[in-house]
């Protein structure tokens, strides 16, 4: 089972919460603040899961999926939503194809440790 898990989130608290989280679970946690860098990111290799929020300056993570998707770094990787917002707006329908999960912030931390296993189990 591959175990690399991006998030990404303008958030620091919420970046160093969810990296304590899983690297305790064993996986290995790349942090970026902003869309712009998930996608450098991705351009320099990661593979695995990608726990993306929805509202983040610059590029939103609808944004950024979308960027992915255009420049065809989606395979190979695993897309779950990581957000606050209560539910999806109508950006998601048009990506949702790309998109397995859509969890809520705040989040029980032993259920987003089996979510986050299960999904990387997938690639």
């Amino acid at each position: 089972m591959k175990k690399d898990v991006m998030v990404v989130d303008d958030d620091a608290t919420v970046l160093r919460t969810v990296k304590k989280i899983l690297e305790f679970a064993g996986l290995r946690v790349t942090t970026v603040e902003n869309g712009e860098d998930c996608i450098k990111a991705v351009e320099s290799g990661f593979e695995g899961l990608i726990l993306m929020d929805v509202m983040m300056p610059g590029l939103d993570g609808w944004d950024t999926i979308q960027t992915l998707v255009d420049k065809g770094f989606v395979q190979g990787n695993i897309i779950c939503m990581l957000t606050g917002k209560e539910t999806p707006d109508e950006r998601m329908n048009t990506l949702k194809e790309y998109i397995l999960d859509y969890i809520r912030k705040p989040f029980d931390n032993q259920n987003l440790v089996q979510l986050v296993k299960e999904y990387l189990s997938y690639l």
